[in-house]
C-alpha cells in the first residue's frame, strides 16, 4: 500500500462538479492499493497517519500528529499511485489491486482510522473526481507498506 499525505489547510474533492469530502485542517491522503495487501500493512499504514508527527508545535517544529491537533483526513483512492514508468513512457498499473479488491480494502481503512478517533472524509471510489488541496508548508511525504513491513 501507498499513500501520499500531503498537510492542508483545507482540502476537498468534487465528482460532477458536487463536493463529496470536505476537510479543514489535516491530511490529504491519495491511496494506492497494491494486490493482496496483508493485515500488517493496513495496520502499518493506519498507524503511520494516525501518528505520523508533521505538525508544528508551539516551538515550531514537526512534533505533533493529527490526533494531537484534532485534525480531520481526506482519504483519496488513487489506483495511479502503483503506476510503473520504469520502462516505456506509459505507466503499467500492473501492480495495482484489481477494483473489485482495492475497494474492499479503502472502505476497511476508512474505518480503521475513524476507529483512531479521526473524522474521515472521502472521495468516491472509481469515479472521477477533482481535488482542491490547499498545502501547508508544502509538507508531503510518502509512506510504503511493502518496504516496511
Amino acid at each position: 500500500m501507498r499513500a501520499v499525505v500531503q498537510r492542508v489547510k483545507e482540502a476537498n474533492v468534487k465528482v460532477d462538479g458536487i463536493t463529496i469530502g470536505e476537510i479543514k485542517k489535516g491530511l490529504v491522503i491519495l491511496l494506492g492499493i497494491k494486490d493482496n495487501e496483508s493485515i500488517e500493512e493496513k495496520k502499518y499504514i493506519v498507524d503511520k497517519i494516525s501518528n505520523l508527527r508533521i505538525f508544528e508545535d508551539e516551538d515550531e517544529k514537526m512534533n505533533l500528529s493529527i490526533k494531537d491537533i484534532g485534525g480531520e483526513v481526506l482519504l483519496v483512492p488513487n489506483f495511479t499511485i502503483y503506476g510503473d514508468c520504469r520502462k516505456g513512457r506509459r505507466p503499467s498499473f500492473a501492480g495495482a489491486a484489481r477494483p473489485e479488491e482495492a475497494e474492499v480494502i479503502y472502505e476497511e481503512l476508512i474505518n480503521l482510522i475513524k476507529l483512531e478517533g479521526i473524522n474521515v472524509e472521502t472521495g468516491k471510489f472509481r469515479a472521477e473526481m477533482e481535488v482542491n488541496i490547499v498545502n501547508d508548508g508544502p509538507v508531503t511525504v510518502v509512506l510504503d507498506s511493502e518496504k516496511n513491513i
